[in-house]
């Protein structure tokens, strides 16, 4: 991430690093395999993030 970027902007944008994952398998497990996605994952190509 570039270094000349108002902080606010940067503490959303590391935010939404740590939030676009996978989900974990023990919660695939633990669900009995209803839930292996979640709609908020977001690629960097189809939607963008709010500026």
């Amino acid at each position: 991430m570039a270094k000349a970027k108002p902080l606010g902007k940067k503490l959303r944008m590391g935010k939404a690093i740590k939030q676009n994952r996978r989900v974990p398998p023990w919660v695939t497990v633990k669900t009995g395999g209803k839930v292996v996605d979640h709609p908020k994952r977001r690629h960097w190509r189809r939607s963008k993030l709010k500026p």
